[in-house]
């Protein structure tokens, strides 16, 4: 077969063959169905005949022989439709490369889904019912059309492959505590592939750690973008520079040149990077927060992890309450973990069933346990009553998908300059504490 470029498809003619792979090859429709739509198609003949094959897959989950097709033939225009479209098959060269074929199929079905969300975006503006952010996932679904040949791994012939993977050093990123770190295996996956997620009710401190974890993560000599939806810009660069300079809140006008000072120090030291990107709370969308992104990335900067303050208020433009819309928001922020190969860090709260309780549970994610499920690590956040005058804020495991989803530990909070550290001297190992509670448990008994 003809090798053709992908920038210029002749789609007029790979509608033949894509529907004489579709009639002959059932793996072939299989890969393909979920995208395929009869109206991308502008040969009328083809078009019924996609609708028929379409119907039938669904219904029977293989390709109709020729005289299961026939069945379905009911009209005379069907019936000379099949003709036509037979006739065709003989103009084209029916030996394919099978990886050219699969990647001339997704350019030819992006193109048409792309062209048909216009087109219907187009009729809609002039009636005046345009939903632009219909649109925008509509794009985004048709951009996003991938026909992965990729099968995965069988294990008994691949052992090799995984052996070879398990004596591989994942990378990773510290969070800036060892005690999160030994929990989470290292600390962020620096690959991607990974949302995590810190909860806490209201005003406990999610945002605190969320600045923390930026700063710790761009003292590294890492580049961070961190995303506020509630907290200006200009709020959040005073909270990080009181972090990083140990110089209090209060004192970070009257110690400017200080602070000026300090902070060039770091940065030719440890040559950080925090971007810092203000969005008004429910107007950013994943889609939209994809493509700001993707804009740093063109001018130079790709962020090696992204902190999100925080997810319950993105906007999601799918969904018809709070939990399928903040289910959708968490998937597409986890997808988006994958496709920039970078970890982000976000929060959400809890609801009132986990306040004031000691290492709250997943049944105290507020607004949608999707989120729950959706996240690969949760920490939970909380003080007791005495917790705030002693400089004390305590985080735990609640889910884990990279080690032990229990334990938890105090940590020194410093509300001078919103500094996290961990202090050994406020903590009983955990191996203390698991103790204390059996000796607990057995007495109660």
């Amino acid at each position: 077969m003809e090798v053709k470029s992908k920038k210029h498809l002749d789609l007029d003619y790979y509608e033949t063959i894509i529907i004489y792979n579709c009639l002959t090859d059932s793996s072939y429709l299989a890969s393909i169905i979920d995208a395929l739509e009869s109206r991308f198609f502008k040969n009328k003949d083809i078009k019924n005949i996609v609708t028929i094959i379409t119907k039938f897959f669904i219904e029977r989950g293989t390709v109709p022989t020729h005289t299961e097709v026939k069945a379905y033939l009911t009209t005379e225009e069907l019936k000379t439709s099949f003709k036509n479209v037979v006739s065709l098959f003989t103009s084209i060269d029916k030996k394919f490369d099978h990886n050219e074929l699969i990647e001339n199929t997704e350019l030819f079905l992006k193109e048409k889904a792309v062209y048909n969300a216009l087109l219907d975006a187009a009729d809609k503006l002039d009636s005046k019912q345009l939903n632009t952010a219909d649109l925008l996932v509509k794009i985004e679904k048709a951009v996003g059309i991938n026909l992965s040949q990729h099968m995965g791994i069988e294990l008994f012939n691949d052992i090799e492959l995984f052996i070879k993977d398990l004596h591989s050093e994942e990378p990773h990123i510290k969070t800036g505590w060892k005690w999160l770190d030994s929990k989470l295996g290292g600390g962020f996956l620096e690959n991607g592939r990974a949302l995590y997620v810190f909860a806490g009710e209201t005003n406990v401190g999610k945002s605190i750690f969320l600045g923390n974890i930026a700063t710790n993560i761009a003292l590294n000599g890492k580049t961070v973008l961190l995303i506020s939806l509630e907290m200006s810009e200009m709020m959040y660069a005073r909270r990080l520079s009181s972090a990083i300079t140990s110089i209090p809140l209060s004192h970070l006008k009257s110690e400017s040149d200080n602070l000026k000072q300090l902070i060039n120090e770091i940065r030719m030291d440890k040559k950080p990077k925090i971007i810092i990107k203000e969005f008004p709370p429910s107007t950013l969308t994943p889609h939209q927060l994809k493509a700001f992104v993707k804009k740093l990335i063109q001018k130079g900067i790709r962020p090696d992890a992204i902190v999100l303050d925080y997810l319950n208020l993105l906007h999601s433009p799918l969904g018809s309450n709070s939990y399928e819309r903040i289910l959708y928001a968490a998937q597409q922020v986890r997808a988006l973990s994958y496709e920039l190969n970078c970890p982000i860090i976000s929060a959400t709260q809890l609801n009132r069933s986990g306040y004031n309780v000691d290492n709250p549970g997943l049944e105290t994610i507020s607004e949608s346990i999707g989120l729950a499920t959706t996240s690969d690590a949760i920490i939970s956040i909380w003080q007791k009553d005495e917790d705030k005058e002693l400089g004390i804020i305590n985080i735990g495991m609640t889910k884990n998908r990279f080690g032990p989803n229990f334990g938890s530990i105090a940590l020194k909070i410093d509300y001078n300059t919103l500094q996290i550290t961990e202090d050994d001297t406020i903590n009983e190992s955990e191996e203390a504490r698991e103790f204390t509670k059996t000796l607990s448990d057995l007495s109660s008994t």
